[in-house]
Parts: structure tokens; sequence; C-alpha cells
């Protein structure tokens, strides 16, 4: 990991274990390209989850005489706003710390993907799910800062559970993207499509889970153009390619039929 990132993550985690009202912090995650292996500071975002038990935090806020918190509850408004404060102090003081986003996941709801969970990123509160390649992610880099890691807690990850979602994503999510054209103008599209499908197109066959530089090399196995697969790692790895108004146009065509075509294919994998 870069010397940088460790020290922000280090000081990220120290601010955590310091805001009042506690939150009960069990353990800190890594996830995404930090936990893979992938990750290329300045560009690739700081996935952390971070285990909450705010019924074992201490004194409870609400006074004497509340009822108790489970396990299952995640947290409540006071924390919430200290953890904004916290987020947007370190946000303030640290230009890293605009690519961190941190979900807050309650100990007794650890495994049930369907829940979302608070999550800071983009400087504003969020509610999302731990998914099942969030969760496969955890346990294969098994990455922790703080507390025990996410073998210790976390129940595994089937490939039928796995394939279950990555099918889902595709045919509910990703298909239907294709059907926007000016969203494929911008970078993130350009990329993110891409290397979804050929990372899904992996998952499907074998149950792996790759990165985002393994998928490159799939994208010119199942049949992106090079030039496309140059302009996404140029900027994931090196410089971008310069691309004119009308450059950019025929990329954006040239990467949703590419996408769509792949995600169809993708989708057929075992199907038959």
């Amino acid at each position: 990991m870069d010397e940088a990132v460790g020290a922000l993550l280090d000081r990220f985690l120290a601010g955590l274990r310091a805001v009042e009202p506690a939150v009960g912090l069990v353990a800190l995650w890594l996830h995404g390209s930090l936990a893979l292996g992938d990750f290329q500071a300045g560009r690739s975002d700081l996935d952390l989850i971070a285990v909450v038990d705010p019924a074992a935090a201490g004194a409870d806020p609400r006074g004497p005489g509340a009822e108790p918190r489970s396990a299952r509850q995640g947290l409540d408004a006071a924390q919430k706003r200290a953890l904004a404060a916290m987020h947007a102090r370190f946000d303030a003081e640290e230009p890293l710390a605009a690519k961190l986003h941190c979900s807050y996941v309650a100990t007794g709801v650890i495994g049930e993907q369907e829940i979302g969970h608070p999550t800071w990123a983009h400087r504003s509160w969020f509610s999302r799910p731990v998914t099942a390649v969030t969760r496969r992610e955890l346990l294969t880099g098994d990455r922790s800062l703080y507390g025990p890691p996410p073998g210790a807690l976390l129940p595994a990850v089937s490939d039928a559970e796995l394939a279950a979602f990555v099918r889902a994503d595709l045919r509910t999510f990703w298909l239907p993207a294709t059907r926007r054209p000016v969203r494929w103008l911008q970078d993130v599209w350009a990329d993110a499509g891409p290397l979804t499908v050929a990372r899904a197109t992996v998952t499907l066959q074998d149950g792996r889970l790759i990165t985002k530089g393994e998928a490159l090399d799939v994208l010119l196995r199942i049949g992106a153009p090079p030039r496309l697969v140059a302009d996404i790692r140029g900027r994931r790895y090196g410089r971008p390619l310069p691309l004119s108004a009308a450059g950019r146009v025929r990329r954006a065509q040239t990467v949703r039929t590419f996408t769509r075509s792949r995600i169809r294919a993708a989708l057929a994998l075992g199907e038959a």
C-alpha cells in the first residue's frame, strides 16, 4: 500500500475511534481495490467498512430508562451527526480523503445483503448494502485495519450466491443503462461498463473475482477494440489518450454497443 494512503487510513481510524458519542467500533475492513491489491493512488476509491455495535458503545445518549438497543440496530441520529462532522473535518484536512467511502454495518445484520447501511461517500450519507460481491472481496482480501478480519465475522459466499447477484446486477442495472446513450460520453461510464462486464464474465465462468487490471486483459480476449482498452488503461495506469469531441462520440457508441453485447453473452453463460 502507498505510504501516504497508509498514513491517511491510520489517521481516519484514530478519528473514528475518537468520535463521541461512540459508535462501538468492532472492526475496520478494506474492500475493493484496497483489498484485492489493485489500488491506484489518486485514481482508486478508498473503500472501507466499519463494523459497529452501538449497543456496546457505552452510555446510552437517550438517557436512563431507554429500551436497550440490539445488535441489529445501526447508528442513531446523534452518532450519524458526529460521524458526519468527523468526515467533514477529515475531508477538509486531507486531500486524499475525497475518495474515502465508509459503510457502517451493525454486527447483528452483517451477513444480510438486502439491508442498506449508512455510508459516507462524496461528502454525504447514502444507504448501501454489503452485496455478495463486496462480501466475497472482503473474504478474499481478509484485510483489517482494526479488530478481527472479515473471515472471522462474515459468513461464506457460495459461487451460486455470487453468480445470482452478478446476473441480477447485469440484468437490472447495466443492461438498462446501455439504453441511455448520453451517459456513455463520460469517462466514468466508458471505463466502468467494459470493466464490469469483463469481471462479471470471469465470475460467471469460474466463480473468481478479478481486479480491474486483470479485467483489461480479459477485455482483449472477449473482443473489445484495442484502442478502447488502451483508453481505459491510460486513465487507470498512465496517461489518458487525447480525445476530441467527435472521438468521444465515437467512443461512446463503441463502448455502449460492446458492453450491451457482452452483457448478453455473459448472461447466457451457464443457462444452456
